[in-house]
């Protein structure tokens, strides 16, 4: 659990999550651990959506011709 969060792909953010949530589900932890794993599984839910928003953005502004064929990106602010 050392790796900024912050720095992570959003499959490896997404992966960590489900194994948080898998040790939380099982109870297995003590209170703190239980605690500083809530902790860690709420920032790594934050980047995933955040990733996943980057990318819904992206397909969003991609630019079409008069056939329907990707030609490009557009500015997100354009």
């Amino acid at each position: 659990m050392s790796t900024d969060v912050s720095e992570m792909s959003f499959e490896d953010a997404l992966r960590e999550l489900e194994q948080v949530v898998g040790q939380l589900e099982r109870g297995e932890v003590p209170l703190d651990q239980s605690i500083a794993l809530y902790e860690r599984g709420a920032a790594l839910k934050k980047r995933c959506e955040a990733k996943l928003k980057d990318a819904e953005e992206k397909v969003a502004k991609l630019t079409l011709d008069a056939d329907g064929t990707p030609t490009g990106t557009a500015p997100l602010d354009g």
